[in-house]
């Protein structure tokens, strides 16, 4: 028989030890440059009178270090009323587009000018004025999710947070044009009874979210509760408990902090959702592909403190939109806002 190899367990206890110091101390390097990170950033910050508003899917070092944080709604209020002279959008650039056109006269940042949307994607402004030319007569309604531009051929912008009261302050028999988000759209028309013309767009990280493991993991969690965005398909929300934007989901997480939860939106908000209730267990729902992290928006996930710190620095990349464009949007933009205030979301 040949002669086996047998690995000596002090030199591997050694190799081990070693290599556990080298990650120690890259792990403390990275906590003293973050820091000094969040220090630059803070004094920018205050020297340039600039405010940093975050979404609910950035990062959570994003999160922490924002002046807000909240969902497309509040990021918009806090845009139209703050005082800075700079606004520095961590999120993706259609938010920093609508924040450019309620503020037109401020400069608006953001970390990273790649940090687009699928959804917006979805739908091109040219062929989302096409199909409005092509239905006369009706109403349109478009997801804030939508460029500038698409806006500019819209009646009213909505929210997660207010889709369902905007479009029941519509007569019954209102023809309505939504868009871009099918599944948002579909949730809607089930809960108003409205029969709206549908816009064919999709986020891709919530038309990946797995039926089947979110019935197993509510099988290996039989008291979880299931919180859904309505921008998931139709058949995961048929799971949900709770069905509502990211703001929603927070509030009722908070307003039951003793419950076990199963997330199904972009696990971003799992940050502040546990900041918020340290001893509750916030599950993220699974995506159909276990081999990727489908439920993170890569988007999002552009966005690092060391963009953020630079982009206040060179005041760079700015967000710029067309002025005929921008008149034309913020009338549906403001249009939200001031339903919204008379409805008190």
């Amino acid at each position: 028989m040949g002669k086996k190899n047998h690995i000596n367990l002090s030199t591997l206890l050694t190799a081990y030890h070693y290599y556990q110091k080298i990650f120690k101390e890259r792990r403390e390097i990275k906590i003293i440059i973050m820091n000094n990170l969040i220090e630059a950033i803070k004094q920018l910050k205050k020297e340039k009178n600039a405010i940093i508003l975050g979404h609910y899917y950035q990062k959570g070092e994003i999160q922490d270090i924002a002046d807000y944080v909240g969902d497309s709604l509040a990021l918009a209020q806090w845009a139209a009323k703050t005082e800075a002279d700079i606004i520095v959008m961590c999120g993706v650039h259609f938010m920093g587009e609508t924040a450019k056109v309620l503020c037109p006269d401020k400069k608006v940042l953001v970390p990273d000018m790649a940090a687009g949307c699928s959804l917006a994607d979805s739908c091109p402004a040219d062929e989302f004025a096409q199909f409005v030319k092509e239905h006369p007569g009706y109403t349109v309604i478009s997801y804030v999710n939508t460029t500038a531009a698409v806006k500019a051929v819209t009646d009213v912008v909505v929210t997660s947070t207010n889709a369902k009261q905007i479009v029941e302050s519509f007569p019954k028999d209102e023809k309505i044009i939504f868009g871009p988000d099918r599944n948002l759209g579909n949730y809607i028309n089930s809960v108003t009874g409205r029969n709206m013309l549908l816009w064919d767009g999709a986020c891709h990280v919530h038309e990946q979210f797995s039926v089947e493991k979110i019935v197993e993991l509510k099988r290996q969690h039989p008291g979880a509760v299931v919180l859904a965005h309505p921008e998931c398909k139709s058949t995961v929300l048929k799971l949900a408990d709770v069905v509502g934007s990211t703001a929603a989901l927070l509030k009722y997480a908070v307003a039951h902090p003793e419950k076990e939860y199963i997330v199904a939106t972009e696990s971003g908000i799992l940050h502040e959702m546990q900041k918020k209730c340290p001893q509750t267990k916030f599950i993220p729902a699974p995506p159909n592909d276990s081999t990727c992290a489908c439920n993170e928006c890569n988007f999002m996930r552009l966005n690092t403190l060391e963009k953020l710190y630079n982009c206040l620095k060179d005041e760079s990349p700015e967000i710029k939109v067309d002025a005929e464009i921008a008149e034309k949007a913020v009338k549906p933009i403001k249009k939200m806002l001031e339903i919204s205030a008379k409805l008190g979301l």
